[in-house]
């Protein structure tokens, strides 16, 4: 994924780098294999990014990098926390745009939520990120750096990452794959393969390639169980239809009793709530191992969706797990800081609509 670097004359971000291409930068800037582990490990293990402070690099290599090539993240340019315990932040990146990143905090799981893209293309009818049009994708250094951020900013380390803020992952596939790996090194995040999870809308030929380059958790936005309806509410069902979808997520989970899809199913008042719904669901998902993830509905402005009733949703769940299927209800979390899920917005440029399109945040509330 990494161009090799042929002179120290080239100016790179190290947070741009996998552990291939730390190694890269430290032989153009005079050192050995060795220097660029201990440079990935200063960066994402242990957070540093001044070079002065990385002792067990050569002095020459680290004036050289200081001059060249600084560590650079996404700026926190807002922080929001929510009397839950959640916290959302608005990232800014280099070029002005902003991301949102989510962290939430249960007993001894942390979870972050992490961007992908700039806004999101897809155009789910129920996410208030596509309503507000897609930028760009974030590079490998935007993706890993929301980790590093958050990890400073709270303290503590992520127990699980979930590519589940703004954006389709399986849309900036190499990015991604590249920060995942990161996520997962023994000398950055150390996260265990099932603490990765990536949620898609259902790229099918990127979930054969996914499955092919890298090994974390896969998490599906169905919100549907016939392509009528999915159509409708995720229109990329009409280039990727369920009967193409449903086979490369059973294959995806493959032989491993243990990994199961995880289908993520907003739960829609009067448009997909129904037992007849629920039964659908079950024959769709049959031979697939299988987690529903059933999410209420986080209403947004405009949206023309209400959430179904608790006593629907639990109707639903019951059926479902009824028929063995292993069915939880999502816990709302962060909704009143927009930071729930299908809520996420930042400030994206609109790139599909014509005219560009941008949406201010309140900073009069800097963060800390």
């Amino acid at each position: 994924m990494n161009t090799p670097l042929l002179n120290a004359e080239e100016s790179v971000n190290p947070l741009e780098l996998d552990l291939k291409g730390c190694e890269q930068l430290a032989i153009a800037h005079g050192g050995k294999a060795f220097h660029g582990r201990n440079l990935f490990k200063w960066v994402h293990k242990h957070g540093v990014l001044d070079f002065d402070l990385m002792t067990d690099l050569p002095a020459a290599m680290r004036q050289s990098l200081a001059l060249r090539c600084p560590c650079e993240l996404p700026r926190i340019a807002l922080e929001q926390p929510a009397p839950d315990g959640t916290v959302k932040w608005i990232l800014e990146l280099g070029d002005g745009q902003r991301v949102e990143t989510v962290f939430i905090p249960e007993g001894k799981r942390r979870t972050l939520c992490v961007s992908s893209q700039v806004g999101c293309a897809l155009d789910c009818r129920f996410c208030a990120t596509a309503r507000e049009g897609f930028s760009r994708n974030l590079t490998p250094g935007e993706i890993i750096g929301q980790v590093w951020a958050a990890t400073r900013r709270t303290g503590l380390a992520p127990t699980n990452v979930v590519l589940m803020g703004m954006g389709e992952p399986l849309a900036n596939f190499d990015a991604v794959v590249q920060a995942m790996a990161v996520m997962q090194h023994d000398l950055a995040y150390m996260l265990a393969k099932t603490r990765v999870t990536l949620s898609t809308s259902g790229l099918v030929p990127n979930i054969y390639r996914l499955k092919e380059v890298a090994d974390v958790s896969l998490a599906v936005s169905l919100h549907a169980p016939d392509n009528a309806l999915r159509d409708e509410l995720v229109p990329i069902n009409r280039k990727y239809p369920l009967e193409e979808l449903i086979p490369a997520c059973k294959a995806y989970a493959g032989s491993d009793k243990r990994r199961r899809i995880t289908w993520e199913y907003v739960m829609l008042d009067g448009v997909n709530d129904s037992l007849a719904h629920a039964k659908a669901l079950i024959r769709l998902l049959e031979g697939v191992p299988s987690k529903v993830n059933l999410i209420p509905f986080n209403p947004f402005a405009g949206s023309g969706f209400a959430t179904s009733p608790p006593e629907r949703v639990d109707a639903f769940r019951l059926r479902l797990i009824g028929a063995g299927l292993v069915t939880t209800t999502r816990k709302t979390r962060g909704d009143g800081i927009a930071a729930a899920c299908g809520q996420l917005v930042g400030r994206v440029e609109n790139r599909r609509r014509g005219a560009p399109q941008r949406v201010e945040l309140d900073l009069a509330r800097p963060a800390a």
